[in-house]
């Protein structure tokens, strides 16, 4: 299917890398203000990647709108490279599998109006063995940006024991930082350290983002002894880490993230079978919620209806892409019915949105079906109790609050089933979007302005409202999410029905 065609030039971009952080910025390079969506080969490949599936990837984040959604980067990830550097001391691309080099790759993605990622490690070795940058950095970055690399993973394998304190491994990952950013190219920095030393607490000034934890895997509890811990203090991060596992490790750090520099909870694994439609909505909520990257990771170009219809869900998008910027707080997380691998609690979690909204998830981790609810005064507890409290005016638990579901407008399977077809695409970009319920384009309007009109696709389905000091409800599956907007009600409109 034909696509609209878009070179980004370097050449017609003056663009100027910080030295360190600018005060009153929180992007050490300018890149990530809101966090960063895109596709990477892992989950779905792993090593079994070449140029023609990445190329055709590309291709279909395209005509299914995915690129219009704001999926920008196409992330290759381990095993691109030869066994061997170059005579003078360069990586190489492997001749097989990229038969016209990298260049040629990054240059058709860009065409495609998208972003091209890479891979390497702070190690001797990748994580598949092939050659890392530690101790190569400064070429290694040379390279990338001569390709056209617009981000980079940067991994924790082989690392020659360069860890263990937050100094020892903020200097490994800061000297790519710094070589990235002589090279004058805008290129994403992710770190992917798994979450050792701490990275939450020093990686804002040197990075986009940075690992939180060990590797995610396709379970939405199961325990696994390859991921042992269950805290974000954790000596041996491992592999093979549930949805919520890993939601429950980054609970107390929420706040370290922030526009520019944001908590990594990996890649999605939406798509891949391993868990149910409703376990796959509460990641990719969750996701959201906690301002985590959103990096599909699942085979794009034979995806179903489901689960594109999950993650083209533009209004959860939306508040992943809020310029605010802020990650949502588990206010309570209490006991349920346990499943069959021990596990089971509820949890109610809120967060701040620009123009004054909220939004709020209440996640069901438990093995039945059950009622939640969330007071008013529980959902804006942080603003009875911090900074001031209700010495500065009026709580907003004293407001009445309308609520829109933002589940409620997911897209049906024969609109999703025509997209994937190539039914509903006109030149690459989804049609019908301005007054659609399901659809959005935001190349064509940014989300802060699609919310401030008011489009429905953004905004979800108003259900219900609640009354000043009172209490939301909803019946919310087992292993499932039920996920709003609140906004302010306008109280005069209200006044003027009521007389009516």
């Amino acid at each position: 299917m034909a696509h609209i065609t878009l070179r980004i030039s370097l050449a017609a971009i003056a663009f100027v890398l910080p030295a360190v952080l600018a005060l009153g910025s929180t992007s050490y390079n300018g890149l990530a203000k809101t966090p960063q969506m895109g596709w990477d080969n892992w989950n779905a490949y792993g090593c079994d990647i070449d140029a023609d599936t990445l190329l055709e990837t590309a291709e279909k984040m395209v005509d299914f709108g995915f690129r219009d959604l704001g999926y920008k980067y196409v992330i290759l990830d381990d095993c691109w490279q030869d066994m061997e550097r170059s005579p003078n001391g360069s990586l190489v691309a492997n001749s097989t599998k990229f038969p016209d080099g990298m260049k040629a790759v990054a240059d058709k993605i860009h065409d495609m109006g998208l972003l091209f990622g890479m891979y390497s490690s702070a190690g001797v070795y990748t994580c598949a063995q092939y050659p890392a940058s530690l101790g190569h950095e400064s070429q290694d970055a040379r390279t990338f940006a001569d390709w056209g690399v617009d981000y980079l993973k940067y991994d924790n394998c082989y690392n020659q024991g360069q860890e263990g304190t937050s100094k020892l491994t903020f200097d490994r990952y800061n000297t790519m930082s710094q070589a990235l950013n002589k090279t004058g190219r805008p290129i994403h920095y992710g770190m992917c350290n798994w979450g050792k030393d701490y990275p939450w607490n020093w990686a804002q000034t040197i990075a986009n983002s940075w690992r939180m934890s060990g590797d995610v895997y396709d379970s939405f509890d199961r325990p696994d002894d390859r991921c042992p811990c269950t805290t974000y203090d954790c000596e041996l991060p491992g592999f093979h880490c549930s949805i919520m596992n890993i939601i429950g490790k980054v609970a107390p750090i929420v706040d370290k993230g922030q526009p520019g520099a944001w908590n990594d909870m990996d890649a999605l694994e939406v798509g891949n079978g391993g868990m149910t439609d409703d376990e796959y909505k509460v990641h990719f909520s969750m996701w959201a919620m906690i301002k985590s990257p959103l990096i599909m990771g699942t085979n794009i170009p034979k995806m179903t209806a489901s689960t594109y219809s999950i993650l083209a869900n533009a209004a959860v998008i939306a508040i992943s892409q809020d310029s605010a910027g802020t990650p949502a707080v588990r206010i309570w997380n209490r006991a349920a019915d346990v499943d069959e691998y021990d596990q089971g609690s509820m949890s109610l979690w809120a967060m701040a949105l620009s123009g004054g909204d909220y939004a709020i998830a209440l996640l069901n981790a438990g093995n039945t079906d059950v009622q939640m609810n969330a007071t008013l005064e529980e959902i804006f507890v942080d603003k009875a109790t911090t900074a001031g409290g209700a010495t500065k005016g009026a709580l907003p638990s004293s407001k009445g609050w309308d609520i829109y579901d933002l589940w409620a407008n997911r897209m049906d399977d024969i609109t999703a089933t025509s997209i994937l077809h190539g039914n509903a695409t006109v030149n690459g970009t989804i049609t019908d979007t301005a007054n659609s319920t399901m659809l959005y384009n935001a190349t064509e309007m940014a989300y802060a302005d699609g919310i401030k009109q008011n489009h429905s696709a953004l905004l979800g389905v108003k259900t219900d409202s609640v009354d000043p000091m009172g209490t939301l409800t909803a019946m919310v599956p087992r292993h499932g999410i039920a996920m709003f907007r609140l906004r302010a009600r306008d109280e005069a409109s209200k006044e003027r029905r009521d007389e009516l």
